[in-house]
């Protein structure tokens, strides 16, 4: 196969463009390791213990408001502060975030299980042991984005 690549600063955004006669498997990958190297969120912005953090979106479990806060629990369950409102961090995260209630969004990589709870809530339970409720109002796009529905 014949490969160009042309490099300049006059493109704002990378793209690819691919001439193909049939889609292998090996094309097949290639076309998603590219599309992830544009989705990658970037890192957030955290604050703990009067530190800032910068947190890769992949290491997030969940992230929900507390009371005033927004705050978000990572991989091992540490807790911190973040300065982003919940709609903001929606729009700025990738897809594999999911808001699951008015007041929290959830990594769905990092879903342990889920379960039905009481009044047609579903109790979500991360891998690092953090659970929350998926409410009746976003449940269905939950059940959606997981392929469930």
């Amino acid at each position: 196969m014949r490969v160009e690549c042309k490099i300049s600063t006059a493109y704002k955004e990378p793209y690819a463009v691919l001439h193909i006669n049939k889609m292998t498997g090996t094309i097949a990958e290639i076309i998603s390791m590219l599309e992830k190297e544009n989705a990658n969120s970037p890192a957030l912005v955290a604050a703990k213990d009067k530190k800032t953090y910068f947190i890769k979106p992949e290491d997030i479990s969940l992230i929900r408001a507390e009371g005033r806060d927004i705050i978000c629990y990572d991989r091992l369950k540490n807790r911190y502060g973040l300065d982003k409102p919940l709609y903001e961090l929606e729009n700025t995260l990738d897809a594999n975030f999911v808001r699951i209630s008015k007041s929290a969004i959830a990594n769905i990589n990092q879903i342990h299980h889920v379960e039905a709870s009481f009044n047609g809530t579903m109790e979500l339970v991360m891998k690092n042991g953090i659970t929350d409720y998926i409410s009746r109002r976003f449940r269905k796009n939950f059940k959606e984005r997981l392929g469930l529905e």
